[in-house]
């Protein structure tokens, strides 16, 4: 079957850097322009691991102009809009399509529990705000709202530009019912089953791991899937699991920022009600890269 989104491959969720409580959007353009470089497949700002939950509208408008100027020609850029208010929602996936981000990431609303009636009518208008490309997001751990693969073919039947989903429930159940009804593209959102995804023909992932490891997980997707080299796909799993499962020693995106500055002297801030990396999580995180090559002996903690 032909693909629904133009966009496919590894996409990362990028962090979003503080300093001091603020905005850094430096740190930002650096992480922009390393992606760039390593042949990243494209980019998510104002995601879950962009802390978009305490993000201000300014905030968030501010990092989807600036992403998309920075990324323009290079990369193609998705935008988490979604929040648990419709009216929110559907003001930020108009401003998305005002400053050129190529495809919205479109979360379930989070804490109200809608009932899958509240579910159409919240999809319905954001669908109709935008002529951008909607990912729908189902990750029900977080959000305490569960979008069903039924309901989630029957939203992309009725609006042309609902395209695809990203799945991040437990388990390749729910991968296996998308694939099987057709109606969206599928793309991983649990780092941890990211070579399962791939096996099972997903057409992309957004995860926190390629922050660390862009080059093996796009490589992952395409030895993987068109070009099958069984063998390298293989090595390149295994490669990418131990630092997947390192990632989420704590809440995401603690950890992720964490490594990040260590690697790259990014600050490792977060926001409350989010704490800094606890001591025990940095000795297993640190462990983890240090295996995987990816942090020098010499910067490593005495």
């Amino acid at each position: 079957m032909s693909p629904h989104s133009p966009l496919h491959g590894s996409f990362v969720a990028l962090p979003t850097p503080f300093r001091d409580g603020t905005l850094d959007l430096r740190q930002l353009d650096a992480l922009i322009d390393y992606h760039a470089e390593v042949g990243t497949d494209g980019l998510l700002v104002c995601g879950t691991t962009g802390e978009s939950v305490t993000l201000t509208e300014f905030e968030q408008r501010r990092l989807m102009r600036f992403a998309a100027e920075q990324a323009a020609g290079r990369l193609p850029v998705m935008a988490g809009v979604g929040t648990n208010s419709t009216a929110e929602t559907v003001q930020l996936a108009g401003y998305a399509d005002e400053v050129g981000i190529d495809a919205i990431l479109v979360v379930t609303p989070y804490y109200n529990k809608p009932s899958p009636n509240g579910l159409r009518l919240h999809y319905g208008e954001v669908a109709a705000a935008t002529e951008r490309p909607i990912f729908l997001y189902n990750n029900p751990g977080r959000t305490g709202c569960d979008l069903d693969p039924d309901l989630a073919a029957e939203l992309a039947q009725t609006h042309e530009n609902i395209v695809a989903v990203k799945e991040a429930a437990p388990g390749l159940e729910r991968a296996r019912r998308h694939l099987a009804l057709g109606a969206l593209d599928l793309f991983c959102g649990e780092d941890s089953l990211l070579a399962e995804y791939v096996a099972l023909g997903a057409r992309g992932s957004i995860t926190v791991t390629a922050n660390l490891l862009p080059q093996e997980i796009s490589d992952l997707f395409r030895v993987g899937g068109p070009e099958r080299d069984p063998e390298r796909a293989n090595t390149l799993a295994a490669r990418i699991a131990p630092i997947a499962e390192a990632l989420f020693c704590e809440s995401s995106p603690v950890p992720v920022k964490w490594a990040l500055s260590r690697i790259f002297g990014t600050t490792p801030e977060v926001r409350p009600p989010l704490a800094p990396l606890e001591t025990e999580s940095e000795r297993l995180l640190e462990g983890a890269l240090l295996k995987a090559g990816l942090l020098d002996r010499e910067l490593a903690r005495s």
